[in-house]
């Protein structure tokens, strides 16, 4: 059963949503985003280091070599987003972003299953699917959607 799985899921959203308001916040309080933002990965990276060495192995990285270049890219976008988001929440608002974002995240993990791409199992998109992407952008409208005043 994939339930806990599911729940450990909404549970890594919440943390996700904390974790970049924290970022946010950061670069709010000392005025300058970038500069926040590159603390955070700087303690992060120290964080992974760590954490990737408790379960160092002897020639952990000579698989390496079979890892396409083009996805070592991903820390960078990773850095990139989180720069992006961390500018991004002071301006609209944690709630805002989140949907918007997890909005997208649906309409690309859609896409990643019906392909098969990255390693995701093939998932074709149906008809359901896209009626219900389509009423969850219809909940992002309304769920972000303020009257000017």
């Amino acid at each position: 059963m994939k339930l806990p799985l599911y729940v450990l899921t909404i549970f890594l959203g919440i943390v996700l949503a904390v974790h970049l308001a924290m970022n946010g916040k950061v670069g709010s309080v000392i005025n300058n985003p970038r500069v926040g933002n590159a603390l955070f990965w700087c303690i992060g990276a120290i964080g992974a280091v760590a954490i990737g060495l408790s379960g160092w192995k002897q020639d952990a990285l000579r698989p390496l070599s079979q890892v396409h270049p083009l996805l070592l890219t991903a820390g960078l976008i990773g850095a990139c987003l989180v720069f992006a988001i961390a500018w991004i929440i002071p301006q609209v608002g944690a709630g805002p972003l989140m949907i918007s974002m997890l909005a997208g995240q649906i309409f690309g993990g859609m896409i990643l299953s019906h392909f098969g791409w990255l390693g995701s199992p093939v998932q074709p998109v149906s008809g359901m699917n896209v009626v219900g992407a389509l009423v969850m952008m219809g909940g992002v409208f309304l769920a972000t959607y303020s009257p000017a005043k």
